[in-house]
């Protein structure tokens, strides 16, 4: 089984001024993406009671940025490490490896931008917690 870095925060460039506004970018062939992006989606008008993702993925590497509001984002690795991310700032995206465990809260203003390594498969998706500790186990 490969060996994936721990989630992290990866900082994307800001460019502008208050007075006119900021644009950020990321670009495959230049940092900060750690993939070639395959597939976005978008996430919004989430209650703040809703806690979503819940699940790991066999294969896709993944950036979440909170482009509005606010997102706790938590992750726990195979090995049990569990950390928490808040995402508020447009040009702050969170790394998420493939065999991460996540989930996410959001505030009633949140829209959360996603950035997928692989394009949509029901397959690559661990949805069962328990499946996921199992299928990690060795590596706890």
């Amino acid at each position: 089984m490969a060996e994936y870095p721990a989630p992290y925060l990866i900082e994307f460039p800001k460019l502008g001024a208050a007075d006119i506004g900021y644009i950020s970018v990321g670009e495959n062939a230049k940092d900060p993406l750690p993939f070639a992006v395959q597939r976005v989606f978008w996430t919004y008008h989430t209650p703040e009671s809703i806690l979503r993702g819940r699940h790991a993925h066999h294969r896709t590497e993944q950036v979440l940025l909170a482009v509005a509001g606010r997102i706790i984002v938590t992750t726990e690795q195979a090995n049990g490490d569990i950390r928490i991310f808040r995402l508020e700032d447009p040009f702050v995206g969170l790394y998420v490896p493939p065999c991460v465990w996540h989930t996410m809260q959001y505030s009633h203003t949140a829209v959360q931008l996603a950035l997928a390594s692989q394009p949509y498969e029901e397959a690559d998706y661990i949805r069962d917690f328990q499946e996921f500790r199992q299928r990690w186990a060795p590596h706890r």
